[in-house]
């Protein structure tokens, strides 16, 4: 199945390409990266941001048609439970930040519809509950 390796590697450079641009864009807002692509068994969480001393786990979901739903709609519960499993290991590792608010966020980017125009994207915060 060599065909398959080729689009393995298309939806990574797509997935990597969408992190890129969310993280750019939520620095642009103001939050500073903690943690990307922060892997544990089960799961794994796309960008870790703080905001003043809130902790943001941040899921990122590109879209390149919306024939399928939104990129939130594709967060569906057996995803937020694995983020939030994600973020317990993360708070674990890291005990200091334990007593911080926190959130979960996603931010869903959408393809464009032309060459010449940008992407849409919406950060959607507080996507869904810590519990």
């Amino acid at each position: 199945m060599i065909w398959n390796r080729g689009r393995n590697n298309r939806n990574r450079l797509r997935g990597r390409y969408a992190e890129d641009r969310a993280l750019h864009y939520l620095q642009r807002h103001g939050l500073r990266l903690l943690a990307r692509n922060f892997h544990c068994r089960g799961g794994e969480i796309d960008l870790i941001m703080q905001q003043g001393d809130s902790l943001i786990f941040v899921e990122v979901r590109y879209r390149s048609r919306s024939d399928y739903g939104s990129g939130l709609e594709s967060v569906d519960r057996r995803k937020r439970e694995r983020i939030r499993h994600c973020a317990l290991h993360y708070l674990q590792r890291h005990p200091r930040l334990q007593e911080r608010p926190m959130r979960f966020d996603v931010v869903a980017i959408a393809a464009s519809d032309g060459p010449h125009e940008p992407a849409r994207i919406d950060w959607i915060r507080n996507a869904f509950d810590a519990c």
